[in-house]
């Protein structure tokens, strides 16, 4: 009996080694020559693109909201021209994504303030962790989302003191701006499309 209990250890001590040998070999990444090189006439598209895009969100902000308040320029629309005007093809990139994923996020990001924001330390994570299932569960998933539900966490008072507000204005017009000059500019080039699709 001390044997077999012995041997079943040791079974157990081996098998959870293999484990965390796979587990650690995984970070390791795969055997590649890492990301392929860019061509010149992608990345002047690239910039222009994020130039105009971001561009348009400065001139708005800058009509519109004080000085002192830059509320258009959230970094998530930032990261959002990244994808759409430096990697168009991504089904992260598509309008679905850009458009419902910071839509729900931001959605989320302000419900989970209104209801744990007393507790930041799980209002941020939460906000987040939901933004990620939902985006997943609607097809919607876009990565600047999830910044999008922690700024409407971590924010300022002003962000707070919009509410759902937050939603429409800065996120609904921020990615309605991307979206259209993602548009004119991405279909500018003869190698581009965008979109990919619609929906």
């Amino acid at each position: 009996m001390k044997g077999a209990n012995a041997g079943e250890a040791d079974h157990n001590r081996g098998s959870s080694s293999r484990w965390l040998n796979r587990y650690l070999a995984k970070m390791g990444g795969r055997a590649s020559s890492g990301p392929s090189s860019v061509a010149w006439g992608e990345i002047l598209w690239s910039w222009v693109g994020a130039f105009g895009g971001i561009g348009a969100l400065s001139l708005l902000n800058q009509a519109r909201v004080t000085a002192t308040d830059n509320l258009l320029l959230i970094g998530s629309l930032g990261a959002s021209a990244v994808l759409v005007f430096g990697a168009p093809r991504s089904p992260l990139a598509q309008p679905r994504n850009l458009v419902g994923g910071h839509l729900l996020s931001a959605t989320i990001g302000v419900l989970c303030y209104v209801m744990v924001g007393d507790w930041p330390w799980l209002a941020a994570p939460l906000a987040v962790a939901t933004a990620i299932a939902l985006m997943h569960l609607s097809r919607t998933l876009h990565p600047p989302g999830g910044a999008t539900a922690l700024i409407a966490v971590a924010g300022s008072d002003q962000v707070h003191a919009l509410g759902l507000t937050f939603v429409v204005m800065p996120v609904g017009v921020g990615v309605l701006v991307l979206l259209v000059v993602a548009l004119l500019v991405n279909n500018l080039s003869p190698q581009r499309q965008y979109p990919e699709h619609w929906l």
